[in-house]
């Protein structure tokens, strides 16, 4: 369907399931041979619904499992004593591996790209894809025959990596068939930028970023036990290094491309802009670690700024939706929150006092000062009670009974003004959702832009399918009761108003065309012509309309 023409239909036959994208379920007929049938189900791209892109997806995993299992084996503290492990791991590989390559070879006669050559199986096998697939097992069964050193074999499992491009090569063509005309520069904004001309490699680019965002946090985690530093202190650099060099290129390119955003588009102000924007902040953060601790070494002891490392992590929120609505709701409630505030800033400082005078004189080290008490008046007033410093005088613990109870009211206002505001703020959008929707299908039509809308706006929000379809149901029953009150009104009073007019003239014509799906042609043709109730224009109206 093209981005320009719209979909017609009725807001009764909309489907809550067609209108999200998701996959239903593949109407491939069970009588197809079985050849076909099996292309059909597990190999076809263009079939909705089939297995295709989930055996994609498990293949991809299945990749990267590998890789970091090649990683792992060069460390023989992890190797040695997980050995039998990484050996069924690596025959389970090469069992799915081995079964994949079969099954494409069976199947090459029902592929487009193959159908058409006078051996297919041969074309196959010659294919690009075929090659890096036979480049993938090869090493595994050439050991049998063939007498060669593990290193060289684990080397040559690497090319197990090249089977990515089965699915990176298909959005790279997409990628450049949306992006044909336009400049290096919008091609990089496509890429690092949602856009409509990002397509799956920019999902891909998404997922990727995500991915090293995980591996290097958790090496992060993971170098604070000693005992595993100890063992991969050179692996845990080197990835570093490599996250580093990652993450600094896409910094480079958001600064390099924010220019083509809305609102960025001056040269020099227009960067600068992106530069200081929360998320890119985060971006410099996840990197400036790694090149302060370089440079001014030698300055400085900069070791601590390692665990700033863990900043990476929020990275992540580019990608959530949930933080740009909490960040909506703190803009939205920070009157409200900052008195909160107040008071308890208040409230701990009066405890902490009241706690140094009458616990000072007993217990001079644990309530020194009031700086050092305002400590215990927190994790009081808070109900967390550690017990490492509590009162001992009758007049301080009955003063801790107090402040518990009231702080048990006054700590937990944040909390419930936060709670009811992210209520209220998915409330607000999802009735603005509902309002886009309602003004979308009121002519009756939907375009691929609004539906591509509707499926973002819905996935943001995290609607389920039971609840977009009680939306659809709401509006349905809004516009008929809508429909119901414009028709009751008076002609002239319709006619008052271009846009009820307007809608009036399409609630008749629906009907129009619904009384001559209904009738009988012939004999409403008969019954007009036999009584003259419509003149020759009315009836080729009528023609016009049925037809």
């Amino acid at each position: 369907m093209e981005n320009t023409e719209k979909t017609p239909l009725r807001i009764i036959d909309l489907d809550a399931k067609t209108l999200m994208g998701d996959d239903v379920e593949a109407n491939i007929s069970s009588d197809l041979p079985l050849r076909q049938w099996m292309y059909a189900w597990l190999l076809d791209p263009h079939i909705p619904g089939n297995y295709q892109k989930n055996i994609d997806k498990w293949i991809g995993l299945l990749i990267v499992g590998n890789l970091f299992s090649l990683v792992f084996e060069h460390v023989p503290a992890i190797y040695e004593p997980y050995k039998q492990w990484f050996h069924l791991f690596d025959l389970f590989s090469i069992t799915v591996f081995v079964i994949e390559y079969a099954l494409r070879l069976y199947l090459a006669p029902e592929d487009a790209e193959f159908n058409q050559r006078k051996l297919p199986r041969l074309a196959y096998v010659f294919s690009p894809f075929a090659i890096i697939d036979f480049l993938a097992v090869a090493p595994f069964f050439f050991q049998a025959f063939i007498p060669v050193d593990l290193r060289a074999l684990r080397f040559l499992r690497l090319l197990r990596i090249l089977k990515l491009f089965r699915i990176v090569i298909p959005a790279f063509k997409e990628f450049g068939d949306l992006n044909q005309g336009r400049t290096f520069r919008q091609k990089i904004h496509a890429l690092v930028f949602p856009s409509p001309y990002g397509g799956t490699m920019q999902s891909i680019f998404d997922s990727f970023i995500g991915l090293w965002v995980l591996i290097s946090v958790l090496a992060v985690v993971l170098e604070s036990v000693q005992s595993i530093s100890y063992v991969i202190n050179i692996e845990f650099v080197i990835l570093d290094a490599v996250a580093v060099g990652i993450f600094t290129v896409e910094y480079m390119m958001r600064i390099y491309a924010c220019v083509e955003e809305p609102g960025y588009k001056n040269a020099i102000a227009g960067r600068f802009k992106q530069a200081s924007t929360p998320a890119t902040i985060i971006d410099l953060l996840a990197i400036l670690p790694f090149f302060l601790e370089v440079f001014m070494t030698h300055v400085f002891d900069l070791r601590f700024l390692r665990v700033f490392r863990l900043a990476r992590l929020l990275k992540l929120t580019r990608q959530s939706d949930a933080t740009a609505i909490l960040g909506k709701v703190l803009v939205r409630e920070w009157p409200v929150m900052s008195a909160s505030a107040f008071i308890m800033l208040l409230l701990v400082v009066l405890t902490a006092s009241l706690g140094y005078l009458f616990e000072h004189e007993a217990q001079p080290d644990k309530f020194e000062n009031i700086p050092t008490a305002i400590y215990w008046a927190v994790i009081t007033l808070a109900s967390v009670g550690y017990g490492d410093i509590s009162p001992v005088t009758p007049i301080g613990r009955t003063m801790t009974i107090v402040l518990a109870l009231i702080g048990i009211g006054i700590f937990a206002i944040p909390a419930a003004l936060l709670s009811s505001a992210f209520s209220d703020q998915l409330v607000k959008e999802r009735d603005a959702l509902k309002a886009n929707l309602f003004h979308m299908i009121k002519d009756g039509h939907l375009s691929e832009v609004e539906i591509a809308q509707i499926r973002a706006e819905a996935k943001r929000l995290h609607l389920t399918i039971e609840e977009i379809n009680a939306l659809l149901e709401q509006i349905q029953k809004e516009q008929e009761e809508e429909n119901y009150k414009r028709a009751s009104l008076p002609v002239h009073m319709i006619a008052e108003s271009p846009d009820h007019a307007v809608e009036h003239y399409k609630t008749l014509l629906s009907q129009i065309k619904q009384l001559a799906l209904m009738t009988d042609g012939e004999k409403f043709e008969h019954a007009a012509k036999s009584s003259d109730s419509l003149t020759a224009k009315e009836l080729a109206l009528w023609q016009q309309i049925k037809a």
